[in-house]
């Protein structure tokens, strides 16, 4: 029998979700394929990037307000499920939050791990997408251990032995990461300075460009026109994290932004099933799936 497609990402924070492949899951979710989002914090550690959130009710509250965002922007995108994994905030390694028992980073690994496989035996997803080993852009904690968790929960879930009372074995197909691609920031900082526009990536973003391997790692671009304009509005939903006025998001028009990289951007870390790369479509090879035109 085959089995209804299904996606789940897996990301560390109340925003991820919408800067990170939101328009892909908007996509897939118009074409009857539904998506489940594990977030494993609650985001109190992150601060106020907004100006105009920058008030005490809201810091008092930042919790139940980044859970709002999150409920928004999910709503925005157009996931069907979402699931906390239930760890508090890490913070960076000099904050007070890195020292709690209760946050993701300190979290018995076998026991986060097992977390997750319930909610992948659960929905049965045959396509997980998380984050890179290789963060060091980025070395926030909480996005370190997404990658610690969700690739060793890949196999996990197909194996009876590991937590047996947390549902019936599955075993997901593909597993990809989430990247934004040199290409398609060198691409929009070039958009920037022929518009006469003050470029957002200034010389340390240059300075990474040339340090990177560079985009070769990549195998899947999904064509996400049509469904750009989605991830700005989920963006804008977490409002305490994401300045409407910030050039970094919106410093171009929409359009335009969408038409200098059309895409988001995958590795395939694993696949069970056969399939060609380059590919076009996360499910490409999945059975039941139709192929995706290039």
């Amino acid at each position: 029998m085959i089995e209804p497609l299904r996606l789940l990402t897996v990301h560390a924070h109340p925003d991820d979700e919408s800067s990170k492949g939101a328009s892909t899951i908007a996509k897939y979710r118009a074409e009857g394929i539904p998506a489940t989002l594990v977030c494993c914090t609650g985001g109190e550690a992150g601060d106020i990037l907004n100006p105009a959130m920058d008030r005490p009710e809201v810091r008092e509250h930042m919790a139940e307000v980044r859970r709002d965002e999150l409920t928004a922007a999910t709503d925005i995108i157009g996931y069907e499920t979402v699931e906390m994994l239930g760890y508090h905030d890490s913070g960076m390694p000099d904050m007070p939050e890195n020292d709690r028992p209760d946050n993701f980073w300190n979290a018995p690994l076998d026991e986060a791990i097992g977390r997750l496989v319930a909610i992948i035996r659960r929905d049965r997803p045959q396509v997980v997408v998380t984050y890179p080993e290789d963060q060091s852009h980025y070395a926030h904690p909480d996005h370190l251990r997404v990658h610690d968790i969700t690739v060793p929960a890949f196999d996990r879930a197909a194996d009876p032995d590991w937590y047996p009372d947390a549902g019936a074995p599955w075993q997901p197909s593909k597993l990809y990461y989430t990247t934004w691609s040199v290409t398609r920031m060198v691409a929009l900082h070039e958009k920037f300075l022929e518009l006469g526009l003050e470029s957002p990536f200034d010389e340390s973003w240059r300075k990474r460009w040339a340090d990177a391997p560079g985009d070769d790692a990549i195998t899947t671009r999904v064509d996400i026109r049509g469904f750009y304009e989605v991830r700005e509005k989920a963006l804008l939903a977490h409002a305490t994290q994401i300045d409407p006025d910030s050039p970094f998001w919106f410093g171009l028009p929409s359009d335009v932004a969408c038409e200098v990289h059309p895409w988001d951007d995958y590795v395939l870390a694993r696949s069970l099933v056969h399939t060609d790369v380059p590919e076009v479509d996360l499910f490409a090879g999945i059975p039941g799936r139709v192929a995706v035109e290039r």
